[in-house]
């Protein structure tokens, strides 16, 4: 079994921490905490049910701002005239519990790659059930697909894919792996014009059979739809059938997933979200048809796009991974087999961390809720699946961006801002007493903007100072909190510290930072003191993107004598700038 790779939480300091389905599992942690992850499956039983943030022990606040944000996105926005997208679906659950499922916007809005509006009557409204193009998405079908048949026996992960495929060997890829092919390292190109430089399927499917590698495989780390339509020709090759019905027999049919699929019927056009109006092949407005070209070229079912889908059926998909490869007793992957799909594999590649078909751990679109074993995809299209199984979360958002055109910019806000907002619907419960200092201008994404909390003068008997706290961070890796001190409140000095937690001992380091451990540290620093001096703790925000936050506990200072300041039982000993306190 490998080993996950922890998320560096100390500069330089904390070690890697074991895959934690190879440590005891300890007990269950409640609902609605950030701070205390799962560390194994949820129960095969748990299946999803709607129900309030507040039945789930989630603060409802921070999600209702996340689908407030998303409605705004579709409208007008002053700068450019259009909003963001045209509508979108937003679905958020944790462990099991439904609780949003909003629609926003308009499936179908525009006459025109312009942006002309329809009229209000002509209009189709986002709905909760709306079907949407999923795009990239589609590449997780198709790893599902390809992981049954490493269960079944009928490939082998590491196995050259010409084994199977004795075709795919030509211009130099003979040693690319199965597993090369899904973490997306086989150093194929990320596409080809088929659409454009082919004349049939047949010749489509051959350009990827003959394309050469652009990197030596296992070099690098290339995304490639490529990747996914050779995995398509390798299971279809070992089983003698589609990958339609392969997705069909294998996934959607024991999940229950009636309203995913490829190719749907025109009757069901109604019910899909509208996406582009295409130029260039000549199309017209795509509706209920698979927006990717490529996909389009080779009759809709591919390996890299054309599942069309909804939100509720993702969210079972989501919650089958949850418990471990099976839903309401339909397995459609045996645990250790979603344990690895995951695993990094990609730990030679930084920031490009990758399981089995699932990207892992990104923060551009995962949000508070990245972690090292946060798994997700986007599409293209303007869909986001995010799995968490640290809080056995899933935020899905799924939008037609491309209606009316792919120019009107990016949606990665609005996939973090919902992905924030469950993360901050979380607890992080103070580790002492009933109240936590925390960070306010987390929130933000402010470069160089900074909170300080800091003590009165304190006059040390003797000549060493000792402090004590207890610290949550879970923020964006250029943030930093240091702790400093003061003999005149004007220059300050960095203290080194020593942080404990999350099961990992660390060294003395300046500063604290990083995310994906949701644990508290107990931190330690000595210090000379030759006379009066002020602490102060100052947590520094990057320039990047904001995580689940920062908190302070427990502070206590003390010399020679004893103790000179308890924070818990003097709290105007403290003054706060950017800080407040908090009880989750």
């Amino acid at each position: 079994m490998r080993r996950l790779a922890s998320v560096t939480v100390l500069l330089a300091v904390l070690t890697a921490l074991a895959d934690p389905a190879d440590a005891e599992v300890p007990p269950v942690p409640p609902h609605g905490r950030f701070d205390q992850p799962y560390r194994g499956f949820a129960p095969p039983s748990t299946l999803l049910r709607d129900g309030s943030p507040a039945e789930a022990g989630l603060d409802p606040g921070p999600i209702d701002d996340a689908l407030r944000r998303v409605r705004s996105w579709t409208e007008p926005d002053p700068g450019t005239g259009h909003p963001m997208f045209s509508g979108a679906v937003t679905l958020l659950a944790h462990d099991g519990v439904v609780v949003a499922r909003r629609a926003s916007g308009y499936a179908l809005r525009y006459a025109d790659a312009a942006g002309t509006e329809l009229a209000e009557d002509r209009r189709i409204p986002m709905r909760t059930g709306t079907v949407f193009d999923l795009a990239s998405l589609s590449k997780l079908f198709t790893s599902i697909v390809a992981l049954q048949q490493i269960e079944a026996g009928r490939i082998e992960l590491t196995a050259p894919v010409a084994r199977y495929l004795p075709e795919f060997a030509t211009s130099g890829k003979g040693a690319i792996t199965v597993e090369q092919l899904l973490t997306h390292t086989s150093g194929l190109e990320p596409d080809l014009p088929l659409w454009r430089d082919w004349p049939d399927i047949p010749s489509r499917f051959k350009a990827v059979l003959d394309v050469a590698p652009v990197n030596p495989p296992g070099s690098t780390y290339l995304y490639s739809d490529l990747n996914m339509i050779a995995l398509q020709l390798l299971v279809q090759q070992v089983t003698g059938r589609r990958l339609d019905l392969l997705v069909r027999d294998g996934i959607t049919g024991p999940l229950g997933m009636a309203h995913t699929g490829y190719n749907p019927p025109p009757s069901a056009r109604a019910s899909i979200a509208a996406t582009e109006f295409e130029s260039d092949p000549p199309r017209g407005l795509v509706w209920g048809e698979v927006h990717d070209e490529n996909a389009w070229a080779l009759g809709g079912v591919a390996g890299h796009a054309g599942v069309f889908s909804t939100a509720d059926d993702l969210a079972v998909l989501g919650q089958a991974l949850l418990d471990g490869g099976s839903y309401a007793g339909h397995r459609i992957l045996r645990p250790d087999t979603v344990r690895e799909m995951l695993t990094d594999y990609n730990g030679a590649f930084p920031g490009d961390a990758h399981g089995l078909g699932f990207e892992l751990d990104q923060r551009w679109y995962m949000g508070a809720l990245t972690g090292p074993r946060t798994a997700g995809h986007t599409g293209f299209t303007g869909t986001t699946l995010v799995i968490d199984p640290a809080s056995r979360s899933i935020a899905i958002l799924l939008t037609n961006r491309v209606h009316p055109n792919r120019n009107w910019g990016s949606i990665n806000p609005a996939r973090r801002a919902v992905a924030d907002g469950l993360a901050r619907s979380l607890a992080v419960r103070p580790r002492r007493g009933p109240d936590a200092w925390a960070s306010i201008i987390g929130d933000t994404t402010t470069n160089g903007a900074s909170a300080t909390l800091t003590t009165v003068p304190l006059a040390p008997r003797g000549d060493r100072l000792t402090v004590s706290f207890d610290a949550f961070v879970d923020a964006d890796p250029a943030d930093q909190l240091l702790l400093e001190s003061s003999s005149d409140g004007v220059s300050w000095r960095a203290v080194p510290v020593r942080a404990n937690g999350c099961g990992a001992p660390g060294g003395e380091v300046n500063a604290l930072t990083g995310y994906g451990d949701r644990c508290w540290w107990t931190v330690r620093a000595k210090l000379p003191a030759s006379g009066p001096l002020r602490l102060r703790w100052r947590y520094t925000a990057g320039d990047e993107y904001a995580g689940r936050g920062v908190y302070l506990d427990a502070i206590r200072v003390g010399d020679a004598a004893g103790t000179l300041l308890d924070a818990e039982r003097d709290r105007d000993a403290l003054t706060a700038s950017g800080w407040r306190l908090a009880t989750r």
